[in-house]
């Protein structure tokens, strides 16, 4: 888009032929817009003059929401215990109008309540443009209550509150989940992986950074399926709003039939986090001046430092290791020794399943870009990294970023450790390496080169689904969004012995006394 700029960026928009094609040649014609609660009354405007010289030619009246400060789009994530879980949502309510907090309790037992914290920012907390002049919106007020001490797999219901200074109550509907296994506890369960699906309109509208077009279909999947999903991971590249703040309202609220059922767990990407002297390790303008602002507000992380966005979680026999591509990874570096103890700290008896996760490829990629630069992977991205995943035998990498799919063989320094392609026994002597970044946003061309390391590419949206169905067998899933069936899969089937026992680079000393 080029100047004359509006001074603030609408919501979205139709172009008034869009359902009425003959428009022009009538000057009559209707538009269905589907609008959410954002805190504030809507107007419809008509303008001339296209997107480069816009012209107000007719202004609606007001559009209201009966409440529009009400709680809304709820999102769950784990907590820094595997028994607790966090509820983050937002809402028009300030501190000193009411007191957040969540209901809940057991299905049919007692309800108590969680109080919540809440946060906020200005305008002066954004980096530059767009996120701090036209694509501003005020974001509202962001509340996250910890729902502690958590019995394993009960189901609990939930209801986002607010106390009005009145002494009266507004309250969301009625939401659940179900807790968390006991980590390695030995039953299925279920963990769906995918990056870069943003946001797109059901109406048809446009909006600014409008290239996720499968995102609509990726989250319909998610939804048919989310009684055999027990947690997701977006690994970056979350909602592509690029610094149009209401953007976040719109991606909160697509996600909300997923988000309050089961956890979603986000990495920070170069579209959430990427500006110019910043502290970013890439020094782009991707995050349209938000710098990392808006995620580490908007979802709730288990990190140390919110900001700095790496962390672990544990799900039954699950170790998660999440990395922030956008902060430096290298060996000497804080996120490399955190790596390491994330890998060094499970008892792979209880938590066979090692899985890292981040969102630049860090490992192997056929992506045409990275290709050009000779690397097959985010620059310096494996060098140092590769040494830990062997040492401590993890077993799959999945990365977003490139936005389609691609699957190695288990791989250590560039080498094929097994000639097996669908069923695993045994060691692995090495990391399978997944691109999952197919999740909606505009595809990515694979390079014309074929390497032996790639057992399969994909150019299509899709996810990847892990299940574990006990501490020997799990099974690998590569779904496309546009119908939910599997094109690709795997399986891996091992024993701790086979853990413990020695793969290349991974042998410990040992004493020939006995």
């Amino acid at each position: 888009m080029t100047a004359p700029f509006l001074c603030s960026a609408p919501i979205k928009y139709q172009h008034a032929n869009y359902s009425s094609p003959r428009y022009q040649d009538t000057g009559r014609g209707s538009l269905k817009l589907q609008l959410i609660n954002q805190r504030s009354d809507f107007s419809f405007a008509l303008f001339s003059g296209g997107l480069s010289n816009p012209k107000l030619v007719a202004v609606s009246g007001r559009v209201t929401f009966a409440n529009p400060k009400a709680p809304v789009y709820p999102r769950l994530a784990q907590g820094k215990m595997w028994n607790e879980m966090t509820v983050t949502w937002t809402s028009g309510y300030a501190l000193g109008e009411a007191t957040p907090f969540v209901e809940w309790g057991q299905k049919g037992g007692d309800l108590v309540r969680s109080p919540a914290g809440t946060l906020t920012f200005d305008r002066n907390s954004m980096c530059g443009a767009p996120a701090r002049t036209v694509g501003w919106r005020d974001p509202g007020y962001i509340h996250t209550a910890f729902l502690k001490e958590l019995w394993p797999n009960t189901v609990y219901i939930y209801k986002l509150g607010h106390k009005l200074s009145d002494g009266s109550y507004v309250f969301s509907q009625q939401y659940q989940f179900r807790a968390s296994p006991y980590p390695g506890q030995n039953s299925p369960q279920s963990i769906v992986i995918f990056g870069d699906m943003g946001k797109d309109e059901e109406d048809g509208s446009n909006e600014y950074n409008n290239f996720q077009r499968g995102s609509l279909n990726t989250t319909k999947q998610l939804i048919r399926d989310l009684k055999n999903i027990d947690i997701v991971f977006h690994i970056g590249d979350i909602c592509y709003a690029n610094g149009y703040l209401s953007q976040w309202d719109q991606f909160t609220a697509q996600v909300e039939p997923i988000a309050s059922s089961v956890p979603y767990m986000v990495a920070s990407g170069n579209h959430e986090r990427d500006w110019p002297n910043s502290g970013s390790f890439f020094g782009s303008t991707d995050s349209g001046g938000e710098c990392g602002v808006l995620a580490q507000n908007m979802f709730y992380v288990p990190a140390e430092n919110r900001e700095k966005f790496w962390y672990s979680t544990d799900y039954g026999m699950f170790r998660f290791c999440i990395a922030n591509t956008e902060h430096d990874w290298r060996e000497g570096t804080e996120q490399y020794k955190f790596i390491e103890n994330c890998f060094a700290t499970v008892d792979r008896q209880k938590q066979p399943w090692l899985i890292f996760l981040a969102h630049r490829v860090l490992g192997y990629s056929s992506a045409s870009f990275y290709v050009a630069e000779g690397s097959f992977e985010e620059p310096m991205g494996r060098e140092s990294l590769q040494k830990l995943w062997q040492k401590y035998k993890v077993d799959i990498a999945v990365y977003g970023h490139v936005h389609n799919y691609e699957r190695t063989c288990p791989i250590y320094e560039n080498i094929c450790t097994s000639k097996e392609k669908q069923h695993y026994v045994g060691n692995l002597n090495g990391t399978i390496h997944v691109v999952a970044g197919g999740g909606g946003a505009s595809l990515a061309t694979f390079a014309p080169i074929n390497t032996i390391w790639s057992i399969f590419k994909d150019y299509d949206y899709g996810f990847v689904k892990m299940t574990a169905f006990d501490h020997s067998n799990l099974l690998f899933e590569y779904k496309k969004s546009s119908d939910g069936k599997v094109y690709d899969s795997f399986r891996i089937s091992k024993n701790y012995r086979d853990i413990l026992a020695c793969s290349i680079d991974s042998c410990p000393s040992t004493a020939m006394a006995s």
